[in-house]
């Protein structure tokens, strides 16, 4: 059985980004933690790869590789989870209304666990109003959407406001997970000294 202090969430759905999935998927493993993929539903999800061609004003987008959900939405008791990614590409825009979602997300603010959002993954926690007053990076078109529901936009690579780390897009990764993974570590080391402590009483 997988410890929870190992466990931790990456949140997607139909459209993902390939590589803001994948990114911290592996750096996850590479550090000793178990990445838990969860969607609406515990099916295969078809990710998808973008990039703003040059000369472009918009993201063009191509097939991705597929990536199965280890658990669906309702089925997650965030409890067991050390932490949460945000993952981004379209998919935000529309799991983000998913209750179960919602309460999961506002499980992770409220506990102060540690937090990754890319791209438009900042549509999921703004949504479910968990970012009032926080400073948070994400794609400069999802700053609307940052803002209206309270957020702080900030246009730089890597954003840490408390649990909360952020970048922009997948070109930021280099910038923001590592600086997650060490909370991460933080928290499975404290949690570990709490284990350690509840066993020797």
């Amino acid at each position: 059985m997988i410890s929870n202090q190992h466990k931790v969430l990456i949140v997607v759905g139909d459209a993902s980004e390939t590589l803001d999935t994948l990114y911290p998927y592996y750096r996850l493993q590479e550090s000793r933690f178990s990445p838990v993929v969860a969607g609406p539903k515990r099916k295969s999800y078809q990710m998808v790869m973008h990039e703003v061609r040059p000369g472009w004003t918009i993201t063009k987008e191509w097939e991705g590789y597929t990536i199965e959900a280890d658990v669906a939405f309702s089925e997650v008791n965030p409890e067991e989870y050390l932490g949460i990614f945000f993952s981004g590409g379209r998919a935000p825009e529309y799991i983000r209304y998913d209750n179960d979602l919602v309460r999961i997300t506002r499980h992770f603010f409220e506990a102060g666990k540690p937090i990754c959002s890319v791209c438009h993954g900042a549509e999921i926690p703004a949504y479910a109003d968990c970012v009032k007053g926080r400073r948070m990076a994400t794609v400069p078109k999802c700053r609307f959407d940052l803002e209206i529901c309270g957020g702080i936009f900030v246009n730089e690579p890597c954003v840490v406001d408390g649990n909360l780390v952020s970048g922009r897009t997948y070109l930021d990764h280099g910038h923001f997970v590592g600086k997650w993974i060490e909370l991460l570590l933080e928290a499975r080391a404290s949690a570990t000294v709490d284990s350690l402590e509840l066993a020797e009483e």
